[in-house]
Order: structure tokens, then sequence, then C-alpha cells
């Protein structure tokens, strides 16, 4: 009997000491993801609070993170400085063009890869995963020689065209989630009479959807935050887009650091409410894609 309770003084002991360890490294974790999230945060909220304030206080030292007074002119002032109604509206067609236009294309490749036997399907597999690991900036010279020989230099198509119709990243995220779907549904989809495009457009997408809306929202931050092609396609300021507008205020000798920020924040609305309505999407599209190799 000694030895028994002895027995069971020991196993007590040693689950107290297991949930003490538990949870000593809950909270190192809890306390690690604090400082990581306080760390990450801190640029966009000076980026904020800068934007309400003048240039005196921005240039203050030691700096100050509450503005004293708050300016909120400088909101006004960016929007009407620089044409923003225009880079938005040429953001947003852009934007939107692109991400729907991939949401298709990627999806019927990845479905293509992921599903269909045809000759060198590896290969050319392989190959789209080869395009990610070319610098943008290597391509760029040949894709504005093909871009100013079909007439589309300084046009809203020659951001389009080239992003709307080739995604490889986008495509091998969709593969991966559709391989990890069961073939049975499509074997049973099949039986009952289902061609390939039905069973792409009704079973696929429907179950796919996850991934399609993480693709979704990655490709519209991508786009509208883009600065580097436009920079180089488009000459004229009816064309520039939000990250071109924004540039105005980065002058030759001189920065107005305050309609900088101020800009910025204004930029960045849209960004903020996609990813605030997707961001479950994004978590979960990222969760369970590339499950099943």
């Amino acid at each position: 009997m000694a030895s028994v309770a002895t027995t069971k003084d020991t196993s007590a002991s040693v689950e107290s000491t297991s949930r003490a360890g538990r949870l000593v490294a809950s909270v190192l974790l809890y306390v690690a993801v604090t400082i990581g999230a306080v760390i990450m945060i801190m640029p966009f909220a000076w980026m904020l609070l800068a934007s309400f304030k003048d240039l005196g206080q921005i240039y203050k030292v030691p700096p100050n993170w509450v503005p004293d007074p708050f300016v909120f002119q400088n909101y006004t002032n960016a929007w009407t400085s620089v044409p923003f109604a225009t880079g938005y509206m040429n953001s947003a067609i852009i934007t939107v063009t692109v991400v729907l236009v991939n949401l298709l294309t990627c999806s019927m490749a990845a479905y293509a890869f992921a599903r269909i036997e045809f000759p060198f399907r590896k290969t050319l597999f392989m190959l789209f995963l080869a395009t990610l690991m070319v610098p943008e900036q290597v391509t760029i010279i040949p894709l504005y020689i093909i871009i100013e020989s079909v007439g589309l230099i300084d046009t809203l198509l020659s951001l389009i065209i080239p992003y709307a119709l080739f995604n490889a990243f986008g495509v091998f995220l969709l593969r991966q989630f559709v391989r990890s779907l069961p073939v049975d549904l499509e074997e049973a989809a099949i039986v009952d009479g289902a061609n390939r495009w039905t069973i792409y457009w009704r079973i696929i997408i429907p179950l796919i959807r996850p991934a399609l809306a993480a693709f979704g929202i990655f490709t519209f931050l991508f786009q509208w935050n883009n600065f580097f092609r436009p920079l180089v396609f488009l000459n004229t300021i009816d064309n520039y887009t939000v990250p071109l507008a924004i540039n105005f205020f980065r002058g030759q000798y001189a920065t107005d650091f305050a309609l900088l920020m101020a800009g910025s924040a204004i930029s960045i609305v849209p960004v903020l409410i996609v990813y605030a309505i997707g961001q479950r999407q994004i978590i979960e599209g990222i969760a369970t894609t590339g499950l099943k190799q």
C-alpha cells in the first residue's frame, strides 16, 4: 500500500511539474509574440502619428510620439496637392482587373497541372516555378521592348496584361490546394457524365475558395503597392497610380515628410479594409495549402 501511495505521489508531482513547464512555455511564447508584434507595429504607428505633425515636430530631437498640436490639415493638403483621386481610380482599375483575371487563369492552370495528364506536365510546371527565382528587374528591359512594340507604353494595359496573364506563384499556390482535394469527388462526377469544365467549375472552384480568397488578397496587396513597373511604364500624370502620386512629395532637394506620411496613410485605407475583411481566408488558405504533395 505504501508503494502504491508513493507511486501516486510521484505521478502527481511529475504531472504538476509538467503543467508548470507548459505554463512557463506558454507565457514565454506570448511574451515573445507580443514583443514581436510591438516591434512590427511601431513603424506603422510612427507613420500614422507623424501624419498629424508639422515639419517642426517631425524633425524635433528628441522626437515626440504624440503630436502637439494635431495638424489635421496635412490630409487635406496631401489630397489636393497631388492627383490622389486619379491615382485611386487608376490603381483600382489595375488591381481589380488583375485580381479577377488571375483568379480565373491561375485556377485553370492549377487544375490542369494537378489533375490532367499531358506531355511534359512536370517539366512545364518546373519552368513555371523557375520564373519565381528570376528578379523582376532582370526582365524589365525585354518586357519594356515588347510593351513598346505593341504601343501600350503609358497606358494602364501595360500594367494589366503582363500581370494578368502570368502568375507563377498563383499557379503553385492553387495547384497545391487542388492536389489536397480527394480524387473520389472527380471520379464520381465523371461517372455521372461530367466533363473537365463541369468538374472545374462546379467541384474544384467551390472547394478551393479559401485558397482563391488568400491568393486574391495577396495579389491585391501587391498590385496596390506596386511602384516599380508603374514608374517604368507610365509617363503622364493622368495615368499615375497611388504609389506614384505619393512619390510627388519627394523633391530633388527636400521631402515634405508631413504630407508624405499623410499621403501614405490615405493610400493604405483600401489595403486595411481588404485585409480586415479577408484575414480569416488568408489564414485558412495558408494553413490548408500544400498539405498533400
